[in-house]
Formats: structure tokens, sequence, C-alpha cells
């Protein structure tokens, strides 16, 4: 098989449980100790004309695993091996067998301000009279790594913690008010917002993995076009969501009603303990909330879903850690209004859940850098609970999605194949 030349970086701002999990499995996956279950981009297969199945991997020629190279930022100094044994996700022996790749992989200073994460800091932080001069040392920071880890190329996924939610204002209009704010230290820039900034004007694609709705905001869909670079978010489709986006668009499919749906989560790593803090939940609350939003509609069939009730809500437990809880409690009506209940109870693993979309997100916003295309990447909307629309609304069925993201990449592997940019 075929694939581009030259290494690609895979850098994530946030070297925590679902970064290690990450950088984890791919070595295990290296050795033959674990297989790349849940990503699409190294099992699956698109059928041609013909009824035979092309790999995902071959059509895009994605590189080879062998030929990706993690870094990324942190608030803490850990080593990847560290952090994943702070993390308590993977098995211990198996960690040990991985111990010296992880321990090569170790954060760069990282972007942080209090007032949009409260209840976590660290020593690792890196200092600038403004905002601007911290973006253009994540810029120092992404140019450095790929010299020195011999990079062709380098994608970014926002891995961080939950951002306390903002309400867009002014700053985020332009991008020539918000290279504005940069330079005065507006206080309703995040750094988030900067991480993302440096990494297209380095015109490296980026992936928003937080709830943070920053990658919604107008001036990055302007500076991704500028640069001719994809961004696509937010917030990983992992467990409950995920489970929504089958389960709803059955239920609207076969015109039954839906009259409330509660949502409870309960879970102990630092994501948890993140978003135990109001502002950072609200973030996480909002995202959560659009996808049932946008799939039943009241508008159009009042009868329904007029009057629907959605709860979300998510508790700090300690002794869970990265195993998350997720109870749903869906109350419908069908045939002359009679009601009935579907009750579900998803043990989950959040990060076992997260790591493959962020393998698949970074290798195909590389094709599509690759494939010429550039801007807002809608078609990734199979992989977010809020993503990002280029023009209208995006449908929240993933089934839809999943043939949106088929027929992107049916694109991208022609443009590639023929050597063809638009």
């Amino acid at each position: 098989m075929k694939t581009e030349n030259g290494r690609l970086a895979i850098l994530t701002p946030g070297i925590g449980a679902v970064s290690t999990t990450l950088f984890a499995g791919v070595e295990a996956i290296k050795k033959g100790r674990a297989r790349p279950i849940g990503s699409l981009t190294q099992l699956g297969s698109i059928p041609n004309r013909s009824g035979a199945s092309t790999s995902i991997a071959s059509m895009l020629r994605l590189p080879a695993l062998k030929d990706i190279t993690f870094g990324g930022w942190d608030i803490f100094n850990d080593s990847a091996y560290e952090a994943a044994e702070e993390a308590n996700v993977l098995d211990r022996d198996l960690l040990r067998e991985l111990r010296r790749p992880l321990s090569a992989i170790r954060p760069m200073s990282a972007v942080f301000d209090p007032r949009f994460v409260r209840l976590i800091s660290g020593p690792n932080i890196k200092k600038g009279r403004t905002k601007m001069a911290l973006a253009d040392a994540v810029r120092r920071d992404i140019q450095n790594f790929l010299k020195t880890n011999r990079c062709a190329r380098a994608v970014m996924v926002n891995c961080a913690s939950t951002e306390a939610h903002l309400p867009a204002s002014a700053v985020h209009r332009t991008l020539k008010s918000f290279e504005a704010g940069l330079k005065a230290n507006n206080p309703a820039i995040s750094p988030s917002m900067i991480y993302t900034y440096a990494a297209l004007r380095e015109g490296v694609p980026v992936a928003n993995g937080t709830p943070g709705q920053w990658a919604h905001l107008p001036f990055l869909a302007e500076l991704a076009a500028e640069t001719q670079t994809p961004l696509a978010g937010c917030d990983f489709k992992t467990g409950q969501t995920l489970l929504k986006s089958i389960l709803a668009p059955g239920l609207k499919r076969r015109m039954l009603g839906v009259s409330g749906w509660v949502s409870m989560n309960i879970l102990g790593n630092r994501d948890g303990k993140v978003l135990s803090d109001p502002g950072s939940f609200r973030a996480k609350e909002i995202s959560k909330s659009n996808l049932l939003k946008s799939i039943f509609d009241g508008a159009k069939h009042p009868e329904l879903y007029g009057d629907f009730h959605h709860i979300v809500d998510i508790k700090y437990y300690p002794p869970r850690g990265d195993n998350k809880e997720a109870w749903d409690n869906i109350d419908i009506f069908g045939w002359m209004g009679y009601p009935m209940q579907i009750k579900i109870n998803f043990l989950c693993r959040d990060s076992v859940l997260a790591a493959p979309i962020v393998l698949d997100l970074a290798l195909l916003l590389d094709a599509a850098k690759r494939a010429g295309r550039s801007g807002i990447q809608d078609w990734l909307a199979f992989y977010f609970k809020s993503p990002v629309p280029r023009s209208g609304p995006i449908d929240q069925d993933l089934a839809v999605q999943a043939v949106s993201l088929e027929t992107a990449i049916k694109e991208m592997s022609s443009r590639l194949t023929a050597g063809r940019r638009p």
C-alpha cells in the first residue's frame, strides 16, 4: 500500500487520560499486543461499485502507525508514562511493557488560565507578556517539534480539560479583532483559542475534542480559510451521546413521541473533577444538549416533541475513576398517546472510547489537508457531539453522518489518487 511520505506529528494540548490511552494503544498495536478496535481508519473499509471493499487506510494513503510521532502540552511535568499511571486507565503490566516509548514523550509547557479551568493547576505553564506572545510560543513549539522529530507535517487534536463556558463577544467576530485581542490580553480569549490560532497560523489542521463552543466562533473559520487549513469540532462523541445519536433518530423515524430524556453521569477522573465547576459543566451541558434538540424538531412535529424536556447532569465521584457510568431514562409515547419508558445503564470507559476517535480525526484531517481541503470540515460530524457547521444545520443522525463521512473519503481518495488539488 502506498502511503504519504514523511512522518506525521500528532500534537495534543493535554497529556492526560485520553491522550496517554491513545499513545499507549498505538505502541501496544505496534508490538502486536493489541488491535485498533474502534478506529475506522485502521479497520474500516468502503464498498466500491463492483461490490468489493477497499480499506480506508489504502484509499487515503494514510501513514502507518510506525510513521506517527506523538507530542503535546500539559500543565504537569509528567511524562506520558507517568501521566498514564496517574490516569489509571490501562492495565499496569501492559503499561510497564510500554514504559520506554511513553517515557520519551514529555510535555511542552502549556498555555493556562485559571479563570477557564478553576479546579486544577500545575507548574508547567508558559509565561508571556501578552496572549499573542503565548500564541507565538506555541507556534515555535510546533516548528521545533517538527524539526527535532523529523516530521513532515502535523495535526493538533485538543484533548485538554473542559474550559468554562464563555459567550461569544466582539473580540471573536473577525480575525482582525481577535488578533488585536491577543495583543491586548483580552480576557475573553481562552487557552484553547490560543492553541488553535497558533496551529492554524502554522497550517496545522485542528480538531477540538473539548466541549468548548469556541470552535464555532467566526474568526476561526476565517483563519482556517485564509491559511487553507482544515478545522473540525467539537467534543468527542463517545459514550452516552453516541447512544443518543443512534437511538433518537430511530424513535423519530418510527414517529414515536418523546416527552422527556434524563441523562445522568458519574465519573472520577480529572475530567470529572474539572466538570464539577459550574462554568466548565455549563460548556459540557450545552454540548451534550444540542444533539437531541436538533434531532427532535418540536416546530415540525409539535404533537410528538412540542413539550420535550431534556436534563443532563454529571457528578464527580472519585472511586469510579475513568470508568464512567451513564444512566438514561427516556419517556416516550405511542399509539393513542399511551406512555412507555426506555432505561439505559451504560458502564463505559471514557478514554478507551475517545482514543480511537483522536487517531481517526488526526489521520482524516491530515488526509484532508493533503487532498487540498480547507476550512471547516463538517463531514467529520460523525465524531462530535456538537459539530461545527460549514453552512446550515448539521443532521445529528449518526447514520446520516456516516454517509457524509464516506462520501468525503471517496472524494478525497479520488483527488489523492489523481494527484489533483482543487
